[in-house]
């Protein structure tokens, strides 16, 4: 008998800015801000990426900013979106990617906190969550441009396609001390787009006549 095929999906969290001063500087004083606001302590901030494995290999998911090089197939991009704003898309710097990187790395994996955690083992669900990264939304990057209460960024997508897999993602936290910018964006915009699915098939089938009804 032949062995089940392998699938997995692991989610990774990594420091902001791990191997990147600029990134965590701003990271920090973003943090700063926040924490004043809300009168709270300040936190560790974190980026989340995934990796999935399937019978078709293993995919590195995450979203990037900025774009490195123009090498795109090199990294499995599949969609580009803007930084800050749409004005200035054609300057590369202001550009974040979407991957779903074959054999990819992950940058400064060997920091990642609380990793990695494995959500499923499901084949099905692995293969639905690497299908829908070529789905992904790309709104603005540190902009609430869809109205769902949060920025959108990196964390975003991870938690969308999450959400969108059929996982639980509400069992999912960031790691002790720490919290995830965007999180929530990408959890209230899946549930968002589930819900007019739903409402979407719900009024095509009161519309469809009944076929017993027409044989009678």
């Amino acid at each position: 008998m032949s062995a089940e095929p392998c699938a997995a999906v692991d989610l990774y969290w990594l420091p902001l800015g791990a191997g990147g001063h600029f990134v965590k500087m701003n990271g920090r004083i973003y943090e700063a801000l926040v924490a004043w606001r809300a009168k709270r302590p300040r936190l560790d901030l974190y980026h989340s990426a995934l990796i999935a494995t399937v019978p078709a290999g293993e995919f590195v998911i995450e979203q990037a900013w900025p774009i490195p090089n123009l090498d795109k197939s090199g990294r499995g991009v599949v969609a580009e979106g803007s930084v800050a704003t749409r004005l200035v898309r054609s300057l590369r710097f202001l550009r974040y990617e979407v991957r779903r990187w074959r054999d990819g790395v992950i940058a400064d994996v060997n920091e990642a906190v609380a990793s990695p955690q494995r959500l499923t083992n499901d084949v099905a669900v692995a293969e639905r969550l690497v299908a829908l990264v070529a789905e992904a939304p790309t709104p603005v990057w540190g902009r609430d441009e869809i109205g769902v209460g949060e920025m959108w960024n990196s964390n975003s997508l991870i938690s969308w396609l999450i959400a969108r897999a059929g996982l639980d993602v509400d069992t999912i936290q960031s790691p002790a001390g720490g919290r995830a910018p965007g999180w929530d964006a990408g959890v209230v915009f899946a549930r968002r787009q589930e819900e007019h699915r739903r409402t979407s098939v719900s009024r095509r089938s009161r519309r469809s006549p009944d076929i017993g009804s027409l044989r009678g």
